[in-house]
């Protein structure tokens, strides 16, 4: 029973040294904050890099109150570490979460980071009775085409499970980043076939703004 014990306080010691890696980010956004913070009622956006890098996400979404609250390789757990920090101080309408390739890149099974959605789903229901989620489906890229069909089993397990509450909501990116031929496009990412690029983000702002109108009232 000690071992166990002793096993399972070393994993939440290096779940949380882990977590802490990204506390000059987390930090920063709190000094923005103190400068001026957001008004309550708006889309948060929070989750890994494909958001952070979302540089034009206010010039994109201009029809939408927005925050952008994505941090550099970050998976759902530091999401929901840092949840009181970056989420439910602000009160949202609607959150766009995305996240769930750095945890498939870092070795989580798909049953693993759906719950971790699950418990991010939990806390904003506990916390924020009043808002909705809608998870922004794991998109794919060249650097992580061995992870494609793990990408897609993390993507059925929350599409599925979104259905049963209709204030959870599914945004499928995931095809938007195909050929016709069922390539990739290769000329939507950066130079590390990770990240996108202006047109990839251009996709991507496109399918944002589609849900939104259907889904986000002012």
């Amino acid at each position: 029973m000690k071992k166990i014990t002793l096993i399972t306080f070393g994993i939440l010691l290096n779940f949380i040294s882990f977590s802490q890696n990204f506390i000059s980010e987390i930090k920063a956004f709190e000094k923005q904050d103190s400068l001026s913070m957001p008004e309550t009622g708006q889309v948060l956006l929070v989750g890994s890099s494909t958001f952070r890098l979302w540089t034009t996400s206010k010039e994109d979404l201009a029809d939408y109150p927005t925050i952008n609250r994505g941090f550099g390789g970050s998976q759902i757990s530091d999401v929901n570490f840092y949840f009181d920090r970056i989420v439910s101080k602000y009160q949202p309408k609607m959150i766009l979460l995305y996240a769930g390739d750095n945890d498939l890149a870092a070795g989580e099974s798909p049953e693993s980071i759906f719950d971790d959605f699950k418990i991010f789903a939990d806390k904003v229901r506990n916390q924020l009775p009043k808002t909705k989620i809608a998870f922004c489906s794991i998109r794919p890229s060249i650097a992580r085409t061995n992870l494609r069909d793990k990408q897609q089993a993390v993507n059925q397990l929350i599409r599925d499970y979104c259905k049963s509450n209709k204030k959870l909501q599914f945004i499928n990116f995931y095809n938007d980043f195909f050929l016709p031929n069922g390539d990739i496009m290769p000329d939507i990412f950066v130079s590390d076939q990770l990240h996108l690029n202006k047109k990839g983000y251009e996709i991507w702002a496109a399918t944002t703004r589609k849900f939104l109108k259907k889904r986000f009232k002012k």
